[in-house]
């Protein structure tokens, strides 16, 4: 089966209203990215790697060159990072991480979706102990040797590369990001990233077989995506 990443291009929006919430979380992303790091991209490698997720995510350049703008004249909003987990519908683990300027406010989003949704919201630590927190790679090819070989030559700490239905997938710790990303790079000049992102794997998935879980996850995650402080959601849920 291979380890449970999240593929958000599956998921995309389609709507006019949700893809108006993704294009607002990557503005913000961005935003923040580069007033911490700087607004060069070429010196900036978080604000390069986002800006390159988010014109493949197809959201318009004159959000990100907003962000940018926004970043550059030192005024805006102070965003500051916030993580929340807990256990959701069916007990499914779960872990919500947002950009808020009012933590007080966001705590009581979350933790209302949490209570309306018959969920639990947990201390920090809760869960996140049964999650890898990995860089992930996905990209077209078939030889999982070769792309080993060139990680291993390039000194990367390398977890996990699978091959299947035409995809390379590889997984290092979320410290080597940018190592991976050069050293694939390198010895693949001609490489289209599918996935290449940090994200939270759950080392053990679960499945929602009673109906009224099903629903009430998905009425939780309905009301997760709908707050605008919400950045992603991971969780271990099977199918979802």
């Amino acid at each position: 089966m291979g380890r449970a990443y999240q593929n958000r291009k599956e998921s995309m929006a389609k709507t006019s209203d949700m893809k108006a919430k993704i294009y607002s979380r990557y503005g913000r992303e961005i935003y923040m990215s580069a007033k911490t790091g700087g607004s060069d991209p070429t010196g900036n490698l978080s604000l390069r790697s986002l800006i390159e997720r988010a014109k493949k995510d197809q959201v318009p350049s004159h959000v990100i060159d907003k962000a940018l703008a926004k970043a550059q004249g030192g005024a805006g909003e102070d965003f500051s990072p916030a993580r929340y987990e807990g256990y959701g519908p069916g007990n499914c683990m779960v872990i919500i991480d947002c950009l808020t300027d009012n933590p007080n406010r966001t705590f009581g989003d979350v933790r209302n979706c949490f209570t309306k949704s018959k969920a639990k919201i947990g201390t920090q630590g809760s869960v996140a102990h049964m999650f890898d927190h990995d860089a992930i790679f996905v990209f077209n090819g078939d030889d999982d040797e070769v792309v080993l070989e060139a990680l291993m030559e390039a000194d990367v700490d390398v977890t996990d590369v699978e091959v299947e239905d035409g995809k390379v997938s590889v997984f290092t710790p979320n410290t080597e990001f940018f190592a991976t990303k050069t050293a694939l790079e390198e010895a693949f000049p001609d490489i289209d990233f599918d996935v290449a992102e940090i994200q939270f794997i759950p080392k053990v998935s679960t499945t929602l077989d009673n109906e009224d879980d099903i629903a009430m996850f998905e009425k939780f995650m309905g009301m997760l995506n709908e707050l605008d402080d919400v950045q992603n959601v991971y969780h271990n849920v099977e199918g979802q």
